[in-house]
């Protein structure tokens, strides 16, 4: 009989390359894979899932249809052909007869078995449902893996068929792992942290299978992996670059408030590792100063990589901005939530990303979903989590209506996996206990446990931070965009945030020519450009006047005298209050800056927004005074959780908590429902832009000509934004958009001008979809 194929390519000149043999395969994934869940004491579990993901390769019915089908294509390993045959069920069930003896009669008795058969079953298609139970989103599931019930007979024909293939048959009789989950017996007092620990597994077997699959397919980009500086070399250069900033920083009110921040991040490095909160005014020097505790923290404790989860794409663009400043460049993994192809092809797949690089900045939205669905390309990088320190920045921002699977993720990753987690803001919100008021249909969940503050009385030190009088509405009656223009004209140098972007556009229409707009419906490239020229006018003392929507709110280091904010939460205003007397300059003048708040025409939109808005008028009447203290962080956070709908929108304790013992996860139905961001409002698009260093354009063509790398969907980041949907449609069927590769391209001019972003002129969509 022929040796089994795995996969096959065509050589640059048009011939065809030896074929990518499935045992070589075989070996290759669990060799990855028990490296991969060795760092968390499973090598066992994943030597065994990667000898057997494949084992339906080996039917003669799967080496024809390879063949025949693919015509030796490129893409013939990727499941995207109709009437394909199954090649992932075989395996899952022969993980459920080793580990029971009798699969269909009594294989409930035994949990274990399904472990491998889930890995297995969703390597291609995704983490599977046990069971298809009302409301489950899909029919193909553990208890029944195929969409049709189980013909005994026909899997016992397959299964005597592979077993009669001598190359086949060495991989069947592997020995069973044995190893406990996590290497941690007290797992099994948190049984819901199971789910996490096969998600991990999961991680470690299609991130082999993609990395072996790559070493075939792509040898030049496998090759490039992995080149990175080690954690010491980094600190080293951190150490270097704070030294010579610290000796050539100008005297001012803020100097030494950074300092002592900087000291106690140091300090606190040396500690166990866990859970810790780093509550610090903004302007404090966050960006840097979790990053010194991160590399110390990393050098005392052996940990592997750092990984930044940042609310705002705008944020991510300035930190690693700045990081890539100080570590150079191609050391810094700047990774967005916002450019998934729209459908999967072997490229996508193999240049999705699986964060090998030292320091990874990210979104939350990549990072959670990435810990909560069920998709291969997104769940590949989980793994690398093991031994981490995970920074999540603006922690405010997290999204609360996540709250009950995001906090059990983040507990389980310290409790079980290694993991550091720094809880980073100006307004830490109350994560600690027992979190909400039991008002919201009686529900409260239960928040970390054990972190460690590293300053130590956050309340004095925003005394000592003190830069801004926050200017309350004298009533509550809103003014119009005529009249809040009229108030910004006589001012040189002011920043309006507003609430969503068509504010943006409508206040920005009525300022002088001049004024800077700022908004999402600009791309990443963009938007760095305005930032960097905002700098350079604040800088020289020149006029300017600034339109934005809050992404400028977070992160983004600008210094007005005076910010006009329309109504918003109380974390938005005292992020918008960051932006002004930012290094404390007009406190030598006796002075300080202005936070005028305002109400707009309309109120922020219905949600989140309207919800903090009016958790932000109760504290109005509540206090007098307002004061950018935690007091009143938490005041607000706790009258703000009072008014939520819950914490457990995608219903985590119902389709992987409560039956974690048994094994019986529902990952495919619980993964429909994680929608951190509502993705469904939304496409993301790449724009045509032509920038004062880069342009789509070529990136574009090179997409067109050669399909997606890690490198170009890197670079394409820079050029994408988000369009809601009533407008993408519309203009999707007049021809305005194309797909290349899976990427959906602004197809022509005239969509895009620069210093507003995307417009549509004269197309009927909802302006009120835009927000941020």
């Amino acid at each position: 009989m022929e040796r089994a194929i795995a996969h096959v390519r065509q050589n640059s000149d048009g011939t065809w390359a030896e074929p990518h043999w499935l045992g070589e395969h075989l070996e290759g994934v669990a060799e990855l894979a028990s490296k991969f869940a060795s760092d968390f004491g499973n090598a066992d579990w994943g030597l065994v899932a990667g000898f057997w993901h494949d084992l339906g390769k080996f039917l003669p019915d799967w080496q024809v249809y390879l063949k025949r089908e693919s015509k030796y294509d490129a893409n013939a390993h990727i499941e995207d052909y109709q009437g394909r045959p199954n090649h992932s069920t075989v395996g899952a069930i022969h993980s459920l007869e080793r580990f029971n003896k009798h699969p269909f009669k009594a294989f409930n008795k035994n949990p274990l078995g399904r472990i491998i058969a889930y890995l297995i079953a969703g390597h291609h298609a995704g983490l599977p449902d046990w069971s298809n139970t009302a409301g489950s989103i899909t029919s193909r599931t553990i208890e029944n893996p195929l969409d049709e019930p189980i013909d005994q007979r026909y899997y016992h024909k397959e299964m005597e068929t592979i077993k009669a293939i001598p190359e086949a048959a060495r991989f069947l009789e592997q020995q069973l792992p044995v190893s406990i989950p996590t290497g941690n017996r007290e797992i099994m007092y948190k049984p819901e942290q199971l789910q996490l620990w096969v998600h991990m597994l999961y991680s470690s077997l299609v991130d082999a299978d993609f990395l072996d699959t790559e070493r075939y397919m792509d040898s030049l980009q496998h090759d490039v992996r992995g080149n990175y500086p080690s954690i010491v070399t980094l600190k080293s250069t951190f150490d270097e670059y704070m030294l010579l900033k610290a000796n050539s920083a100008p005297e001012n009110p803020v100097k030494k408030p950074r300092q002592e921040i900087l000291a106690a991040c140091r300090a606190a490095a040396v500690e166990i590792p866990g859970f810790f909160d780093l509550t610090v005014p903004t302007g404090g020097g966050k960006t840097l100063s979790s990053m010194a505790f991160a590399l110390e923290h990393a050098k005392n404790h052996h940990k592997t990589r750092i990984i930044m989860a940042i609310p705002y794409t705008s944020i991510i663009e300035q930190t690693a901005m700045v990081y890539s400043e100080i570590f150079g460049d191609g050391v810094v993994l700047e990774h967005h939530s916002n450019l998934d192809p729209e459908r999967e092809t072997r490229q996508s797949r193999l240049a999705s990303e699986n964060w090998d690089a030292p320091i990874v900045v990210t979104t939350n939205v990549q990072l959670f979903e990435s810990l909560l669905v069920a998709k291969s390309s997104s769940n590949r990088k989980l793994h690398n989590l093991t031994n981490s320190i995970i920074i999540l920045d603006e922690a405010q921002m997290l999204p609360t209506d996540y709250y009950r699977p995001v906090l059990s993720v983040l507990q389980g990753l310290v409790d079980f996996f290694g993991a550091t987690v720094l809880f980073c803001t100006a307004t830490q919100p109350a994560l600690e206990g027992i979190i909400g008021s039991g008002a919201v249909k009686g529900q409260t969940i239960k928040g970390i446990e054990g972190v460690r503050h590293i300053i130590k009385d956050p309340d004095t030190l925003a005394r000592n931070f003190v830069r801004v009088q926050i200017e309350k509405p004298i009533n509550e009656i809103p003014s119009s965009w005529e009249s809040i223009a009229d108030d910004l004209k006589r001012f040189d140098q002011v920043l309006t945030i507003v609430n969503t972007r068509n504010d943006a556009r409508t206040l920005h229409a009525l300022m002088p020519p001049g004024t800077i707009h700022l908004s999402a419906n600009m791309c990443g490239e963009e938007r760095s450009e305005i930032i960097a020229q905002v700098k350079g006018r604040l800088k020289a003392a020149e006029p300017i006047r600034v339109i934005s929507t809050q992404l400028v709110e977070a992160g983004v280091d600008i210094d007005f005298p005076i910010v006009y904010r329309a109504m918003a939460g109380f974390d938005s205003i005292a992020q918008a209050a960051g932006r002004c007397n930012r290094e404390g300059l007009l406190n030598a003048t006796g002075c300080l800056g202005r936070v005028v708040i305002f109400y707009p025409p309309k109120p922020a939109p219905v949600g989140f927004l309207r919800k903090g808005e009016d958790a932000t008028k109760t504290l109005f009447h509540q206090y007098e005074q307002i004061e950018l203290s935690q007091k009143l962080y938490t005041a607000y956070f706790r009258e703000f959780y009072s008014r939520l709908n819950g914490f457990d929108a995608p219903e985590f304790e119902g389709l992987l908590a409560s039956f974690a013992r048994e094994f019986k996860f529902q990952f495919r139905s619980f993964a429909g429902k994680v929608r951190i961001i509502d993705d469904t409002t939304h496409e993301s698009i790449i724009v045509l832009y032509d920038g004062e260093k880069n342009s789509s354009f070529p990136l574009v063509e090179e997409l067109r000509a050669y399909g997606p790398n890690q490198g170009l969907s890197r670079k394409l980041q820079r050029f994408v934004v988000n369009v809601p949907k009533p407008l993408f449609n519309a203009l999707k069927a007049v021809g305005c958009f194309e797909d290349i590769h899976g990427y959906t391209v602004q197809a022509g001019p005239g969509m895009y001008r620069k210093g507003i972003g995307f417009i549509a002129e004269g197309k009927q969509f909802d302006p009120s979809a835009y927000v941020i």
